[in-house]
């Protein structure tokens, strides 16, 4: 049972996460063409986005937790500890690319110099994360629907 719940977890921890993600893939489109101004107004929809940030921690856990506790059996370890990969390559990528953007813009609310190309990498790196993220959500399912519990 308790694994159970650990795959319970770690699946709606993976689709709470692609929430947010999905939601800055979407705006992509119509975001990154738009004059300075217009950017930085629209990029104040997301101040206090950052409590969401913990879905990605919490997704890592939760789906290392479910590899360690499915190890006796290949196919939902492996998948399990992938989705886990998934989240530590997101927040990598977070601390790499989008993070450094948000700093050097004070969270896009001053206009540095290079702003457009601080645009595009916060942008991008979102959308990688989104893939990323989709990529993690169908392996913690995939972990989930391929584990068999032990007959006692």
């Amino acid at each position: 049972m308790a694994i159970r719940m650990l795959q319970f977890l770690a699946i709606v921890l993976s689709a709470l996460a692609l929430v947010p993600a999905g939601a800055h893939l979407a705006a992509l489109p119509n975001k990154i063409a738009l004059p300075q101004a217009e950017y930085f107004i629209v990029q104040g929809i997301y101040r206090g986005w950052a409590i969401l940030g913990w879905l990605w921690p919490s997704a890592l856990v939760a789906n290392a937790l479910l590899a360690v506790c499915t190890r006796s059996q290949p196919w939902p370890f492996r998948l399990a500890a992938l989705a886990a990969l998934c989240f530590a390559l997101m927040l990598a990528i977070f601390a790499v690319w989008t993070l450094p953007a948000n700093q050097m813009t004070e969270n896009w609310t001053i206009a540095p110099g290079n702003w457009e190309a601080l645009r595009r990498q916060w942008e991008y790196s979102h959308a990688a994360n989104t893939a990323i993220v989709f990529a993690a959500l169908c392996l913690a399912t995939g972990s989930a629907l391929s584990w068999r519990p032990m007959s006692a």
